[in-house]
């Protein structure tokens, strides 16, 4: 079942065009990874798609539903953003961190409820950070912080979780462990759409990939399908090689090597 379509899109700033007619799809329960070099239009279509910037023309819709007829309270409810990295000017604690996700559906003169509070923690328990729900967010690690602002998106209960490089700051074992629970929260039945620079976390992670290169989009299919070192060398401006690799487990696994 597709939930989010995107359609011919033409975006960016002002004046300027940035996006030129891009159109994709991501469906039910699918991991879906866009890449491609600094300033090729990744951001912007993010923006777009979660109502920040208006498009120039095309759409973009969610179950069938034009995102430009709904208010920022239901898109709230749609869409979940989980950015590069976030710290809040105040030393909340976990679980208050992870409920301002109920805030699309709080009014603003109600308490939280109980009911609201079990969604918070059943999220941090679908992580797995549950027994950090009393710490304090600012004295956590990256991954860890991470973990959180995940927790946090699931608890808006949205449809689609859009990520912008959310291992762009994280080291190597912390990148593992943020795709690794994000991967599990697609096979439970989460939708994903997150942007990265890595080529391997596409591999690692993605049913599908799209390439974007300077602005337009200029590849949709399975990372094996539209990863490339052709493609690769488009985008980047970097000699690669793809390299298929056996693990000690037997599973056939692609690597993208720079070469020199």
């Amino acid at each position: 079942m597709t939930l989010l379509k995107v359609g011919d899109l033409v975006c960016g700033y002002h004046r300027m065009e940035v996006v030129h007619g891009v159109s994709f799809t991501v469906r039910h329960a699918e991991f879906v990874c866009m890449i491609g070099a600094n300033g090729c239009g990744k951001t912007t279509v993010l923006k777009t798609i979660l109502g920040l910037l208006k498009p120039f023309s095309g759409s973009v819709m969610v179950d069938d539903q034009e995102t430009t007829s709904l208010s920022e309270r239901e898109l709230a409810k749609r869409f979940a953003y989980i950015p590069q990295a976030h710290t809040p000017p105040f030393p909340f604690s976990v679980s208050d961190v992870v409920m301002l996700g109920r805030t699309p559906y709080v009014n603003r003169l109600s308490r939280v409820s109980s009911s609201d509070r079990q969604i918070a923690y059943g999220a941090l328990m679908q992580l797995g950070i549950e027994q950090l729900a009393q710490r304090t967010y600012t004295h956590l690690s990256g991954g860890q912080q991470q973990l959180v602002l995940i927790a946090r998106a699931l608890t808006q209960q949205p449809d689609i979780l859009v990520m912008d490089e959310p291992t762009a700051s994280l080291d190597f074992g912390n990148q593992q462990t943020v795709l690794s629970r994000m991967r599990s929260l697609v096979k439970a039945g989460t939708s994903v759409l997150m942007v990265t620079h890595d080529p391997s976390h596409a591999f690692y992670c993605a049913d599908r990939v799209l390439v974007m290169h300077e602005g337009r989009l200029i590849g949709d299919g399975s990372p094996g399908e539209v990863i490339t070192g052709e493609r690769m060398h488009t985008i980047y401006g970097t000699k690669v090689e793809i390299i298929q690799i056996t693990t000690r487990s037997g599973k056939q696994e692609s690597v993208c090597v720079p070469l020199p």
